[in-house]
């Protein structure tokens, strides 16, 4: 079972960095024209909280190694993503995306590590660290429900590109496989709610792909960060 599980976790870490890497272009861009233009912030913003906190998960609990390298260098990643985006934001833009990163990715992970830490001891502090990244991931795996309603309305996979479906279902499988491996239910709920849509989105796409040509693979990845917020709504690059 140990072999199993540090193959698939392998796995998930290839698939992992595939999407976490995808932005590149779009900082490239940012730093070429030294301007965000129309992009948002709080998707990195709010991806790195989650990176942030699976990571603080990982390495408090045992034998999470392939789970902490994941994270923990998705949020490094994504930490250069938000620290560039900061640099070349519009003055006001700048100013509100400073407050959510001192809310989200420094003072509420701060909260959760201080409490978790010195209020709780053992198998309930990591219960309760996997619990808060559950019910996160939940919330950010919620963001593609937009995309999908759209569809069904609108009849065409425009703001649903195949690839971004493809692999939000395979991200979601293999994490999904990993957790249930290692018995973690607090990673296996959202990865498996990642999943379902993600398969429910293929689905959707085999209905309605003759609406929308086939995108650029970078393109496709990289609008994937920009659907993903902690609350339910969605934008486009």
């Amino acid at each position: 079972m140990a072999t199993l599980k540090f193959i698939v976790g392998v796995i998930g870490n290839i698939i992992s960095f595939s999407v976490m890497l995808s932005p590149t272009k779009t900082f490239y861009r940012i730093v070429k024209h030294r301007s965000t233009e129309n992009f948002e912030g709080l998707p990195y913003v709010s991806i790195l909280l989650g990176l942030s906190l699976w990571s603080y998960y990982a390495v408090s609990k045992t034998g999470e190694f392939l789970l902490a390298t994941s994270n923990g260098i998705g949020a490094i990643i994504f930490l250069v993503y938000v620290v560039l985006f900061l640099v070349y934001a519009p003055p006001e833009i700048r100013k509100k995306t400073a407050i959510l990163v001192g809310i989200l990715d420094v003072g509420f992970p701060a909260a959760v590590i201080l409490v978790t830490r010195l209020m709780m001891h053992g198998d309930l502090s990591v219960d309760v660290i996997g619990f808060v990244c559950a019910v996160l991931s939940v919330l950010i795996y919620g963001a593609p429900l937009v995309a999908m309603k759209r569809v069904v309305e609108t009849k065409s996979v425009e703001y649903m590109p195949f690839l971004l479906s493809l692999f939000l279902c395979l991200n979601g499988g293999i994490w999904t496989a990993y957790a249930i491996i290692g018995m973690d239910y607090f990673l296996a709920i959202p990865n498996g709610m990642g999943f379902i849509l993600g398969t429910a989105q293929i689905v959707l796409y085999a209905i309605y792909w003759k609406s929308k040509p086939f995108a650029n693979i970078s393109d496709q990845l990289d609008d994937e960060c920009q659907h993903m917020h902690l609350i339910n709504e969605s934008s486009e690059d």
